[in-house]
């Protein structure tokens, strides 16, 4: 690019040609890239790409905290050998049983 403070011009009419037909198409080529940057599609395409990136993220962070959420459940149940804990397992069996066994009563009772 020239100097805009300086007046004289010293290139040669086809030079100015020639850097006005290069601003042209650099002109053209920027149009054509907002072009596509605006066309409703590619608006479409970018965020459906940042809807399933932010949902992978959440699925991610997701995972990870019921895998901890799961191996904090494991430690209480597992010894570190990995042996049953059967002073823990047994009370959650019974209590188990017993929470399924009043909803069993439950239906029974309102179906007769």
């Amino acid at each position: 690019m020239s100097d805009t403070s300086d007046t004289s011009d010293t290139r040669t009419p086809a030079q100015i040609e020639a850097d006005i037909k290069n601003r042209r198409a650099t002109l053209a080529d920027t149009l054509d890239e907002i072009g596509v940057r605006v066309h409703p599609k590619t608006i479409v395409g970018d965020a459906k790409a940042k809807v399933a990136s932010n949902i992978d993220h959440t699925l991610g962070r997701a995972y990870v905290g019921v895998n901890r959420v799961v191996g904090d459940v494991k430690g209480r149940f597992v010894t570190e050998e990995g042996a049953p804990r059967l002073e823990r397992i047994v009370p959650a069996a019974l209590l188990a049983v017993g929470v399924v066994g009043l909803l069993v009563l439950g239906t029974r009772r309102r179906k007769g």
